[in-house]
């Protein structure tokens, strides 16, 4: 699969997860999985997890498959899951324990 930019993986998670635009604007789009957060490059990673960071419910990084091994990293110790561009889960995520 060829790599996607940032509004091809959200038209995608638009079509497989029937994922909507997030009315707060705190995260890029919701589902009844969670909030999605969409970073299409491997430079995006950190700054699109910090966003995603306060939300208190189930939240997913949504990226191309070969970034998988910058996402991964970035994501240990949020209970930030991810999510590949096919919709298929890669990590699974935990909801964030209150503070």
């Amino acid at each position: 699969m060829s790599r996607m930019t940032e509004d091809q993986l959200r038209q995608a998670m638009i079509d497989k997860l029937s994922a909507e635009p997030d009315p707060t604007g705190k995260a890029d789009l919701i589902c009844s999985k969670g909030a999605l957060g969409i970073a299409a490059d491997h430079k995006q990673i950190k700054k699109t997890v910090k966003r995603l960071r306060p939300l208190m419910s189930y939240r997913f990084l949504v990226i191309n498959r070969g970034d998988l091994f910058a996402a991964s990293p970035a994501t240990i110790g949020t209970k930030i899951g991810i999510i590949d561009a096919n919709g298929s889960l890669l990590k699974a995520a935990d909801l964030p324990r209150k503070r």
